[in-house]
């Protein structure tokens, strides 16, 4: 008798429930984000999900970039994809290598008869994550690019006058002589070095990092970033570490923690530095255009992104992929990207929300916060400009990593160590390109 009760009583209930409960469809979202700006996307989706009643995302961290990619790969051939996973820039073409996998945004939003206007986003952007014709792939999410992050007390205390030009890398080496004389331990560190000092050191200059437009015209590209401009950056770079004036701290973002601890005078890295930055650092900071090579025709061109866009997994359900079309409605919808931009860094990847920040004054609040704009958007890409599409860059820049840390250790010239990657690298091209065929 009284398990009769129960069940009318448990049924009774499951009849009273909110027909939002029952209704709730579940979108799994894989990203590789901790820190200040774990805590971000959290917001984001905390927003997205109260907002409405029929879809509910949930967040999932998978480690870091590499991690995360590896975690969709792994789950898609063990029929566990999520719907919406986030791919690091490097990894563009390894998806839309990967048939079958993926099912592209623009299809996804026709699908759910979304409202969605590609036009929308910056070309500087979207262009990395289109095809030829035009059609998004997969969505901006997290775009980048580098920038110099200054200590303008460490300036100060070593007497130089904070606001120093630094436009040009001749500049940067004379203040690294006077950090340097002043007993400074740390006048320079970098994050993400083959990014920084050979992927944007390339487009910001104008000389190709690889040909076939960069792999863009195809998969038959070569490696081409050891000219003389590369040659010459990355031994003035080792020569530096030599005598100590660049501190190399690891392969990726190693020496955020120096930098934002008060160590380190300067920095390179990416604009989204921003948010750990102004959370952590108890010195005054400043941020400034990445510096060029001052004699270089065309320079200063454009930089390129980095971070990383949303990816769509194939072998869902209709109705969750209507739910994914409205999450990434949501996340570029102007007020929600003009947040992401004010609080992170990260670029606007629409116009309006681009705008609606200069708008609400946040640009002539926070000085520097548009440089990474003006940066991308300045100029017109160009073939050597508008980014890098590359199979098999995660490994590539592992092996460009590994011939980096050589020439900061002094065992290999500039010239030994750039003509070796890319005599590397090209093995890697060819297989992938034996791969996709």
């Amino acid at each position: 008798m009284k398990n009769t009760i129960l069940a009318t009583l448990l049924s009774c209930s499951a009849l009273m429930m909110p027909a939002q409960a029952m209704a709730e469809t579940e979108i799994q979202f894989w990203h590789a984000f901790t820190g200040r700006l774990g805590d971000l996307v959290a917001e984001q989706v905390e927003t997205f999900n109260s907002g409405q009643s029929d879809y509910k995302v949930v967040a999932s961290h998978k480690g870091n970039y590499s991690e995360t990619l590896n975690a969709g790969i792994a789950a898609f051939r063990a029929n566990e994809q999520p719907h919406v996973l986030m791919v690091f820039e490097v990894g563009t073409a390894t998806m839309m290598g990967a048939k079958g996998a993926i099912k592209p945004v623009y299809e996804v939003m026709a699908d759910a008869g979304a409202d969605f206007d590609q036009d929308a986003y910056i070309g500087s952007v979207k262009g990395y994550y289109t095809t030829t014709d035009g059609e998004m792939l997969s969505l901006p999410f997290n775009s980048s690019t580098p920038v110099l992050w200054v200590n303008k007390d460490a300036l100060e205390k070593a007497g130089i006058e904070p606001d120093v030009d630094l436009s040009t890398w001749q500049k940067v080496g004379e203040v690294l002589d006077k950090l340097k004389a002043s007993g400074h331990s740390c006048p320079l560190t970098t994050a993400w070095q083959s990014w920084i000092h050979l992927e944007n050191l390339s487009a910001y200059h104008n000389v190709p990092f690889a040909t076939k437009d960069n792999g863009f015209a195809g998969t038959d590209t070569e490696l081409a970033f050891n000219s003389p401009l590369q040659v010459k950056h990355i031994q003035t770079m080792g020569d530096w570490a030599k005598d100590g004036k660049f501190i190399y701290a690891g392969r990726r973002n190693e020496g955020g923690a120096n930098f934002r601890a008060g160590e380190c005078a300067l920095f390179t890295e990416s604009s989204a530095g921003y948010a750990g930055i102004k959370s952590e650092a108890k010195f005054d900071f400043a941020v400034r255009p990445l510096p060029y090579w001052e004699g270089t025709e065309g320079a200063p061109q454009n930089t390129i992104i980095g971070g990383a866009s949303l990816w769509v997994m194939s072998g869902h359900e209709d109705e969750e992929y209507k739910g994914v079309a409205e999450f990434l409605n949501f996340l570029s919808s102007t007020d929600i990207q003009a947040k992401w931009h004010q609080d992170t860094g990260y670029l606007p990847i629409t116009a309006a929300a681009g705008e609606k920040t200069k708008a609400d004054g946040f640009y002539e609040a926070n000085p520097g916060t548009d440089i990474a704009v003006i940066q991308m958007t300045a100029k017109e890409p160009t073939a050597n400009s508008k980014g890098l599409r590359l199979g098999s860059f995660d490994q590539i820049r592992g092996i460009i990593d590994e011939e980096l840390e050589a020439v900061w250790a002094g065992d290999k010239t500039a010239q030994a160590a750039l003509d070796s990657a890319v005599e590397r690298g090209n093995q890697l091209l060819r297989r992938f390109e034996q791969a996709n065929r």
